[in-house]
């Protein structure tokens, strides 16, 4: 758990105006680990040092949805990811594609 915490801890989400304009610098995404998308939506969370209370009065998401959520017994949808990124002040990507190497995406 301390490596997927680290992994996210080291995201850039945003390259900056160099990677942007070098586009032979750009690899196609390799998954580095298995993470599921509840997985995601937790290790963020607890980034975040947030209760699944505090993201429930945040985002208007039921506790026990963002429980389900976590637990993987129900899908995250669209708009749940927009509502939960927004709330955690992440990409929603990070969220539903938990696990890719963003540096090397093209």
């Amino acid at each position: 758990m301390k490596k997927i915490k680290s992994w996210f801890k080291s995201l850039k989400l945003r390259p900056t105006i160099t990677e942007r304009n070098s586009m032979k610098d750009y690899r196609i995404a390799k998954r580095q680990i298995d993470v599921s998308v509840g997985e995601s939506v937790r290790i963020v969370r607890e980034l975040q040092e947030m209760s699944q209370n505090e993201l429930a009065k945040l985002t208007g998401i039921p506790q026990s949805t963002i429980s389900a959520i976590e637990n993987d017994r129900i899908n995250l949808g669209v708009e749940r990811a927009k509502q939960l990124a927004t709330a955690l002040r992440c990409h929603p990507a990070v969220l539903v594609f938990p696990g890719w190497d963003i540096h090397n995406a093209a």
